[in-house]
């Protein structure tokens, strides 16, 4: 690799590296050390092709969701199956990881500039901005920009928009999944709401079981299925359909609290 070989958002690559390193080190005790993470399914991963993977997930913080991602996913590509023991896995990191993130979210301090460099594909929200609510038109460079993640290599992003629960999934990854065709492989985090504050940049709560489950790749028709198909099957695979609301009753909340004491190291 050339010293200022860059890839196709004008990043240069040794640069990336090393600041994925250093934050790499610098997050690890995040989940081996104030938390353990527990990880499932993390053995498809080297399976995968090298690039048009697209990876769906429920979103609980701002930054540590996708940080806990690159770790799992290159511990994975080291040989470490459900495992981020030993941070050497650092050491020679995938550089073609990228996440999709709100502009105005990267843009809001040093540290989310330096993250967005990591591998941020910034997009302007339809939906939101500044706090308020608004309606605007999908921007199409955004959706070119995600589709040249997609050729390059991974991409995360987090249907719903938004780190509150069970909230509708935006139509427009469903889109990209139509138009792109890529490999689509769901995860499912959980815990991370509780260790940390939003931004995921400040631990709230040491000793919180936080989980990240990485499913089978969906099997998706990507001539016939409709944009609402795809939706449904985006909301069961990250499990945020509403089918999975229910009332819990006191005896399994009970249940529910006595496992989680016993998770706790």
């Amino acid at each position: 690799m050339g010293l200022f070989k860059k890839n196709p958002f004008g990043h240069i690559l040794f640069v990336k590296k090393w600041l994925i390193r250093i934050l790499g080190l610098l997050t690890h005790r995040r989940f081996r050390g104030f938390n353990e993470l527990q990880i499932d399914g993390s053995e498809i991963i080297p399976d995968l092709p090298e690039t048009k993977v697209l990876f769906i997930s429920n979103h609980q913080t701002y930054f540590a969701d996708v940080v806990a991602m690159f770790h799992v996913f290159n511990a994975s590509l080291s040989g470490r199956v459900d495992s981020i023991k030993n941070v050497g896995y650092l050491w020679n990191p995938k550089l073609n990881i990228y996440y999709v993130a709100a502009k105005e979210t990267m843009k809001s301090g040093l540290l989310p500039k330096i993250l967005a460099y990591v591998g941020s594909v910034s997009i302007e929200r339809t939906w939101r901005a500044e706090g308020k609510d608004v309606n605007r038109q999908v921007k199409m460079s955004d959706i070119s920009n995600i589709g040249k993640a997609l050729n390059d290599g991974w991409v995360i992003t987090f249907p719903q928009g938004t780190t509150t629960p069970f909230k509708p999934i935006r139509k427009g990854t469903a889109h990209i999944i139509k138009r792109y065709k890529p490999i689509v492989v769901p995860i499912v985090i959980d815990g991370f709401r509780r260790s940390f504050d939003k931004k995921g940049l400040r631990v709230k709560k040491k000793n919180i079981l936080q989980s990240i489950e990485i499913k089978e790749p969906l099997d998706i028709d990507y001539e016939n299925e409709t944009i609402d198909e795809i939706v449904e099957k985006i909301e069961y695979a990250i499990e945020q359909h509403p089918s999975f609301l229910k009332v819990i009753s006191q005896e399994e909340l009970l249940a529910e609290e006595e496992l989680n004491k016993q998770r706790e190291w």
